[in-house]
């Protein structure tokens, strides 16, 4: 489409209000500083949200990225207006009082996104995100809004030399205080480690929330599978660009797509892939913006049937770029179609269903080995594992590969934060055989819910990977693994029962029965519970105060509503 005369009011529906009548002279005065000329008064508005910025690689590049989905827009007969938002790297912040702000920034974007666009009037837009935050920010900000929208992800980075990639970076840091790992080596890997443009580079958070966002049916084919720096990431923008003008022409937006069996379709595909664990804080956040009823319980019923697939680090071998020479995640996709694993007539960005986008997907080549087929999997079941017990009555997140184990008992060895842990870890207070407990990091205590990679790195870089357990109320970098357990909840700051655990307490974690629990009796429990106080809030003003005044349990995503708030 690109004649005026095909430009219907119904497709100008938000701008129009903003640009026709002579009422509206000074804003169209406005807009021609910015680029406006005549004809463009009688174009659908398309907003680019772009998330770029210096503060990280993962979208150093999206500056290009946004101009060429204006182009896009711009050449199928809409009028491109590029915006920005924030991004906060966890890599960067990861370990120190910044990671804070991590998950907050997630509510940030969204917040952010629905501003400018219901405030500008757009009519549709286009939402391209590279780091952790910034896809489910960008999605949570497209069900709020229901016009017509799509979401481009930034991209992979290509892995450093030696396979290396941000995980080395954080597990060498653990081998520097085994000594297994020497001062000039460290230097090394910190200089090679992450060679440019890019979010991490296996199957962590970021390429995790990229692949439920295509499955979703958010994002173009293959939009999930592409390096940042590619000729394939530049067309995936310029094609997004003109497909919103499309389904502005058709009058798709988010709501015909964003059904529970869409989100049925993200978990499989997050569980196929040996996903992160953030995947359920940030889909059942999604879902509750969306609408769509999900619970904790949900990934546990999807996941008794869905095998794990993907040898794909944190947990395998190998990392996105080599999926993504191999096809992606659209021959993954296709074979769990025709398994029935996946609800194949559900409507995506296209315009088309999932089953029809897939028709023609060529399968895997002969002799890979990076996607197990459905009768030989890394895991016949889940690796993300839901469990219940006296320690979490609302439920916890581990994730569980079967090469860790299917349980563990040890005593507890008790920390009230992150960097306590890491002192604890590095110090040598922590001996194998112990559960650690990082507590007082959950939405509300922390606040702001942090990620434990430097902990678990350091557990891995000291050769205690297999001979430790870790349970918090925060969460896990998509790097992580080994035996952890993470969103514990209730969480410690409203008084949850991870909150009255004391060192020495005997701890079974098991993935088989799904339960976590303390040997203790529910009477010493109560006792403790009557003794313990509500530690001060660790935020008092600003955006931190804010998030955790208004902030829900992990079990419902961790969500900035007031109708869903953990305790009082």
């Amino acid at each position: 489409m690109s004649k005026d005369s095909e430009n219907t009011p119904d497709m100008r529906r938000y701008s129009r209000v903003v640009v026709d009548g002579v009422e509206h002279t000074p804003s169209r005065a406005m807009l021609r500083a910015v680029g406006f000329g005549d004809e463009d008064f009688r174009k659908p508005q398309v907003g680019i949200a772009s998330t770029w910025s210096m503060v990280t690689p993962c979208n150093m590049h999206i500056n290009t990225l946004a101009e060429e989905a204006g182009r896009g827009a711009d050449e199928a007969g809409g009028k491109s207006i590029i915006f920005n938002t924030i991004t906060i790297s966890d890599g960067i912040s990861m370990g120190t009082p910044g990671m804070r702000y991590s998950l907050v920034s997630r509510e940030v974007i969204a917040d952010s996104i629905e501003t400018v666009v219901a405030g500008q009037g757009f009519d549709g837009f286009v939402a391209i995100g590279g780091c952790d935050k910034n896809m489910p920010g960008c999605v949570m900000a497209m069900a709020r809004l229901d016009r017509p929208s799509v979401f481009v992800y930034g991209g992979t980075i290509k892995p450093g030399p030696k396979h290396r990639d941000i995980v080395a970076v954080f597990e060498a840091v653990g081998g520097r205080a085994a000594g297994t790992v020497s001062d000039a080596e460290l230097l090394e890997v910190e200089r090679t480690a992450i060679p440019g443009p890019g979010s991490c580079a296996g199957m962590y958070t970021a390429n995790t929330m990229a692949s439920a966002i295509e499955a979703l049916g958010l994002s173009l084919a293959n939009s999930s599978a592409q390096e940042a720096v590619s000729r394939s990431k530049v067309e995936d923008c310029r094609r997004a660009g003109r497909q919103v003008v499309e389904l502005l022409r058709r009058g798709i937006r988010p709501s015909d797509i964003l059904c529970r069996e869409a989100f049925e379709n993200a978990i499989t595909v997050v569980i196929a892939l040996g996903g992160s664990t953030n995947a359920v804080l940030h889909l059942l956040a999604m879902a509750h913006e969306a609408g769509v009823e999900l619970s904790l319980d949900d990934f546990t019923r999807i996941g008794r049937r869905v095998p794990v697939l993907g040898d794909l680090r944190p947990s395998g071998r190998y990392m996105m770029s080599e999926l993504i020479h191999i096809g992606g995640i659209q021959p993954l996709m296709k074979t769990l179609l025709e398994a029935g694993l996946l609800h194949g007539g559900l409507l995506t960005v296209t315009g088309r269903t999932l089953a029809e986008n897939l028709a023609d997907v060529a399968p895997y080549p002969e002799g890979q080995d990076i996607v197990r087929p459905l009768d030989r999997p890394i895991k016949k079941d889940s690796h993300l594992a839901i469990l219940y017990g006296n320690l979490a009555p609302e439920g916890a997140v581990a994730k569980i590969s079967g090469k860790e184990g299917l349980s563990f008992t040890g005593p507890a060895r008790v920390f009230g934060s992150e960097e306590d842990a890491l002192r604890g870890i590095l110090g040598d207070e922590v001996q194998p055989g112990d559960v650690v407990v990082i507590r007082y990091e959950g939405p509300r205590g922390g606040p702001g819910m942090r990620e434990m990679l430097s902990p678990t790195g350091a557990i891995m870089g000291k050769g205690l990977g297999d001979k430790v357990a870790l349970i918090t109320d925060g969460r896990f970098s998509g790097g992580s693994h080994g035996f952890v357990v993470g969103h514990v909840t209730p969480e410690a700051a409203v008084g949850g029962p991870i909150a009255l655990l004391e060192n020495g307490d005997r701890i079974t974690i098991d993935a088989e029965t799904l339960s976590i629990d303390v040997a203790l009796e529910d009477a010493e429990l109560a006792r403790r519970r009557d003794a313990w106080q509500a530690p001060e809030p660790a935020a008092t003003r600003g955006v931190l105060a804010k998030y955790a005044y208004l902030v829900s349990s992990a079990s419902t995503g961790a969500v900035t509503d007031l109708n869903l708030q953990d305790g009082d």
